[in-house]
């Protein structure tokens, strides 16, 4: 079985979200079933200038834009046994950051990702790989399919198979029809049945129309885009796909999150030992200049992009009554300017109670998972989610919104019976999340309750073998189809 994966980030090369996660560990995993994988990326200004140095595999190869011939080189890591290919053109990808700046995304986002979805084919000769199956992510890389079934039917490519996983629905990859042009496709593609959203280019819809299979990164998840509350236009599209739809949940890299091994934690510790959780808190206390004499509190850790989605309005409307009750609260994330203003205004008001620090700082994301007592996410949709998967491991108690993969993979605690791995709220209001936080925080003082709930929590396996036998089983049925 051979597999090309092509999406547009990838942990230790460039990230942005929970994406670049599961590209980074997705391949490994399906390489130890014994799959071929090679992954196709942009080269970014900031994976060429990253700490994994790269060497050049090919040049002068071609990519299109409109049906303008453009030349490309391919560059891999010089050292390592990473799968990664870059497609390196500096007009489009020699950037500081992934999509855009705070101001907004980037002009040209459709000429960038049209471009590098058009490589695939002389990429997979350059390299003499030629999958059975293509594994696309998100609108970057949804044309893939498109010009599969309409560019590419008499190169070697035209019996693969292509599988297109939705992270996240409400990014679609929207553009003018003005554009369409560039995509060198024939108008009678932007149609109602093809590339055309309300007299716009949509390039994610293009890769649900024509791609073999569609995943998302939940069961949950699969089913809820297919209603009008979170399926951004696209629910009739996706209820016609019905049948060609799958939900497998994302998995954790173990080696990365695992509390007895974690290279970034100051005090290591397992279920059979949980003391070095404590010394973690008082650790993480520190970090964020929180008063210690709050240590006896339950602390609330929340690490995520600063966005609606997920429910900073609830955290906005439930904060002055954690610092009314001097439960303390740290943050880390980086997202919208509303949001940035606002935390820097409730950090100065709520001195020692309240930590917030607005970055991507991945150090400091583990010792949150180590430090603080429950993890607070009341997201408004959650495709899977990942933090709240950290946090069972680390014995970090979730308090989740029922939404997506946190209701597939967050299980409703039993207080008489000492069962499940944390607390959901299925409302989205702040009456809601404050009753869960309110019932976690009981719990939490009956420290023989709340030891049990955390050890059911880090008992959980959602490491990325068994997601990865899903997607293997996937990609045989279509190769076989």
């Amino acid at each position: 079985m051979r597999v090309l994966f092509v999406a547009s980030e990838a942990v230790p090369f460039a990230k942005t979200g929970g994406l670049a996660d599961v590209i980074g560990a997705l391949p490994q995993a399906l390489m130890d079933l014994g799959v071929e994988v090679s992954v196709l990326m942009p080269a970014y200004g900031p994976v060429k200038q990253g700490k994994i140095p790269l060497k050049v595999a090919a040049e002068d190869l071609e990519g299109r834009l409109g049906w303008q011939p453009l030349a490309f080189s391919l560059l891999t890591p010089a050292a390592g046994d990473y799968p990664f290919w870059f497609v390196e053109r500096d007009e489009f990808f020699e950037r500081s950051q992934l999509y855009g700046t705070p101001k907004g995304d980037y002009f040209d986002n459709l000429e960038r990702f049209a471009f590098f979805c058009s490589t695939v084919p002389a990429c997979c000769q350059a390299l003499g790989f030629w999958p059975d199956v293509i594994h696309c992510h998100d609108w970057q890389a949804a044309l893939v399919p498109v010009y599969l079934r309409h560019r590419w039917q008499h190169t070697h490519l035209r019996g693969a198979k292509t599988l297109l996983t939705i992270h996240n629905l409400a990014y679609q990859g929207l553009f003018p029809k003005e554009k369409f042009p560039l995509l060198g496709l024939d108008w009678s593609l932007f149609t109602i049945d093809g590339l055309e959203f309300y007299d716009q280019v949509n390039l994610l819809k293009g890769g649900i129309v024509f791609a073999d299979a569609i995943s998302t990164v939940s069961r949950g998840y699969s089913k809820e885009i297919q209603t009008p509350e979170f399926g951004y236009g696209l629910e009739g599209v996706l209820r016609s796909r019905a049948e060609a739809l799958f939900g497998i949940v994302n998995g954790v890299d173990y080696r990365e999150w695992d509390p007895a091994a974690d290279p970034y934690i100051p005090h290591r510790y397992s279920p059979e030992d949980l003391s070095g959780k404590v010394k973690n808190k008082m650790a993480l206390m520190a970090a964020f200049n929180l008063d210690l004499r709050l240590a006896n509190q339950p602390l609330f850790g929340i690490i995520s992009r600063l966005a609606d989605q997920k429910g900073f309005d609830l955290v906005a409307q439930v904060l002055p009554e954690l610092m009314a009750r001097d439960l303390p609260v740290v943050i880390l994330g980086t997202g919208e300017e509303k949001y940035h203003r606002w935390l820097a205004q409730e950090e100065k008001k709520y001195p020692g109670k309240l930590g917030v620090k607005i970055a991507f700082d991945n150090a400091l994301a583990h010792l949150i998972e180590a430090g603080a007592d429950m993890f607070l996410m009341p997201s408004r949709y959650e495709p899977c989610g990942l933090n709240q998967l950290y946090s069972l491991k680390y014995g970090t108690v979730p308090v989740v919104r029922a939404t997506g993969g946190l209701a597939d993979t967050v299980a409703p605690v039993d207080v008489k019976k000492g069962t499940g791995t944390g607390f959901l709220f299925r409302e989205y209001s702040a009456e809601a999340f404050i009753k869960a936080i309110n019932e976690a925080v009981a719990a939490y003082r009956n420290r023989e309750l709340w030891q049990q709930i955390m050890k059911n929590g880090m008992a959980q396996d959602w490491s990325w073998s068994a997601s990865a036998r899903e997607y293997l089983t996937l990609y045989e049925r279509l190769r076989s189809g």
